[in-house]
């Protein structure tokens, strides 16, 4: 049944990108919606109402860190778990976790880390430990998968 296992907007300029992200959560039983970038997120995520939202980093109009930004303080999306899949450069993980994501993929990744990381997020809104304050997330509570190991939490000193 569509949407049993978890629906999935995934947000990415790449057709490519999109379609391969889209194929691996299909096979594993969820749902995905896809938009091609961060204004076309923006402007279906209510109409959608994802479990978790992926995005990629450069993408024409609205970047996936603003667009997570916005999707941070809008209080019908604030506890939306988001995970950026991207090249994952050193700025972009530090500016994801300003703004509140939730979880870092790097391209290019395995199929099943992307799975893992998609699964681990929603099981983790299901258990309300994504929900609740925003500004109380932080390098601790994010997900890594390939950017410091699968499974592993990087955590910042200082700032």
């Amino acid at each position: 049944m569509p949407g049993a296992s978890g629906r999935v907007l995934v947000v990415d300029d790449n057709k490519v990108i999109r379609q391969l992200i889209r194929v691996n959560l299909e096979l594993e039983g969820l749902e995905v919606v896809t938009a091609a970038d961060g204004a076309e997120c923006l402007d279906v995520v209510h109409q959608v109402r994802p479990d978790v939202i992926t995005l990629d980093v450069v993408m024409p109009r609205l970047d996936g860190l603003r667009t997570a930004a916005r999707l941070r303080s809008d209080p019908r999306t604030r506890d939306l778990p988001l995970a950026i899949i991207s090249a994952c450069t050193q700025y972009e993980v530090d500016s994801g976790l300003d703004v509140g994501v939730d979880a870092f993929l790097a391209k290019p990744f395995e199929p099943a880390e992307l799975v893992s990381l998609v699964r681990r997020l929603i099981e983790r809104r299901g258990s309300g430990e994504a929900e609740g304050c925003p500004e109380g997330r932080g390098a601790d509570d994010a997900v890594f998968g390939g950017v410091l190991g699968a499974g592993e939490t990087a955590g910042r000193t200082g700032g």
